[in-house]
């Protein structure tokens, strides 16, 4: 009885040890991983929207986008942050969107856990390459097994069609969101 209550003592001590020291490590890495995540999407917003050379945060609006500006500082678009759950976590992207919303100029996934060499294939070319001049108006749609016939529609990646509509769907609730604003005045 004595071994027993012995063992109870050491692996409690053991994990609480353990907790002590994964907290503090997450404690400390914490903010590493924040600026780099900052970092990260303000690399994209570049990516996504190319002609754009400043941009200003939009705030209170309960999610993240960026007014991006042209060397006149005039608004040649949005860049919309936005995510969502996709087959097996989250997804979080960040699409282009033109002024007036109805066309996205490019699309980046900024991460997700999808299946490796399926679900993944949502962040490589061919399928975010669908996305450059999509038409968002009236929502973006996507078709299995046949070509795209559609300026809205996207094809979904063949064993991953949950990723694929996850991508879609996120984009059309962040786009439907900003489309809400612009409607109640918050947009400019």
């Amino acid at each position: 009885m004595n071994k027993v209550i012995q063992m109870l003592m050491v692996l409690t001590g053991i994990g609480i040890i353990s907790g002590g020291l994964l907290a503090t490590v997450d404690g400390w890495a914490d903010p590493f991983i924040i600026a780099n995540k900052k970092a990260e999407t303000e690399a994209s917003i570049f990516r996504v929207q190319p002609e754009g050379k400043s941009y200003e945060a939009l705030n209170n609006i309960g999610f993240e986008a960026y007014k991006i500006k042209n060397e006149n500082s005039d608004n040649i678009g949005y860049a919309l942050v936005y995510e969502g759950n996709g087959f097996q976590g989250k997804i979080r992207l960040i699409c282009g969107l033109s002024s007036d919303l109805n066309k996205i100029i490019a699309l980046e996934i900024l991460e997700q856990v999808e299946t490796p060499g399926l679900g993944t294939k949502i962040t490589e070319s061919p399928f975010t390459e669908q996305f450059k001049q999509l038409e968002t108006s009236p929502s973006i749609n996507w078709v299995k097994g046949v070509e795209p016939s559609k300026p809205n529609e996207i094809q979904a990646i063949t064993g991953a069609t949950i990723s694929s509509k996850a991508v879609v769907n996120i984009l059309n609730q962040g786009i439907e969101q900003m489309r809400q604003l612009r409607a109640s005045g918050a947009l400019q």
